[in-house]
């Protein structure tokens, strides 16, 4: 029988794990409710936003905590050019070429990727890095309480955002009716790569907040979005409240399954998850049917 101090720190652990993965997530259910496409390129662009963080890191002195002031607006803009002149005129307006083309550049940044820093693995040192913060008999690790913190702060903007500034509310408008928000006057392609240059901004956020404590490599992305790709199936896809309610219970599920089974089969529950979501509830937690 485990200690209860045992028990509340593994829940801990994976609540604050769980708010970064839904911060990943974030940005992965705002691209489907908007352009109704899965980016398969999601999980090697948080590859690139690490790296980035590593060297700004590395070769320029930059506190991770620091660059996301850097990366997140370059990475708004690299979404953005990359939605509005490759995504959209590869696609030529079918849904099906834009998975085939997210496709391709995934595979094109992953061998990037290998190809400028080849298949080490890097990490980062800061001062903070093992650093904890002591409540009771709980010792929560500092850097994963600053991204806990810090993903609850921008899925709120991200919120005030879509609900509050004509921006969102266009945003909002083509992810329910694209058709009538362009005879309305909206630029429903400008609306589409500025979604997905909010998305690939999220995942900046995510890999500064990641690299503290992670460790990167070429194919580190791959591992994340794959949790990711199953928080949006529960939260239900498009959701942005779905996406971190989500996040949190996989982060949760994630740690517990990783203390009782062992951390090697640490994500079992998670695909257990996502496998009963997919037999009895595919819209899943707050997503509405088609």
């Amino acid at each position: 029988m485990l200690k209860l101090d045992i028990f509340l720190s593994a829940l801990a652990n994976g609540l604050m794990t769980g708010a970064v993965y839904a911060l990943i997530a974030l940005g992965l259910t705002l691209v489907y409710g908007v352009l109704h496409i899965i980016n398969f390129a999601h999980g090697a662009m948080l590859t690139a936003a690490m790296f980035a963080v590593f060297i700004c890191h590395a070769w320029l002195g930059i506190d991770p905590y620091l660059a996301v002031f850097i990366l997140t607006p370059l990475f708004f803009g690299l979404g953005y050019a990359i939605q509005r002149l490759v995504i959209s005129p590869a696609s030529h307006g079918d849904d099906s070429n834009i998975l085939l083309v997210t496709l391709g550049l995934s595979i094109i940044i992953e061998n990037g990727l290998l190809m400028g820093f080849r298949s080490d693995t890097r990490s980062i040192d800061v001062p903070y890095g093992f650093s904890v913060i002591e409540i009771g008999n709980l010792f929560l690790s500092t850097p994963k309480v600053i991204a806990f913190v810090a993903a609850f702060v921008v899925a709120g903007l991200l919120g005030l955002l879509l609900v509050r500034t004509d921006t969102g509310k266009a945003i909002r408008a083509v992810a329910k009716e694209r058709t009538g928000a362009a005879l309305s006057g909206i630029d429903v392609e400008h609306i589409y790569a500025v979604t997905f240059g909010i998305g690939a901004a999220c995942l900046a956020i995510a890999a500064c907040l990641l690299m503290p404590t992670f460790l990167v490599n070429p194919r580190a992305g791959n591992a994340f979005v794959l949790v990711a790709f199953t928080i949006v199936v529960l939260g239900g896809m498009g959701s942005i409240g779905g996406a971190l309610i989500g996040g949190l219970i996989i982060g949760v599920v994630e740690s517990l399954s990783g203390l009782y089974f062992g951390e090697s089969l640490g994500q079992i529950g998670i695909f257990l998850i996502f496998i009963l979501v997919l037999l009895f509830r595919p819209t899943g937690l707050f997503g509405a049917k088609a």
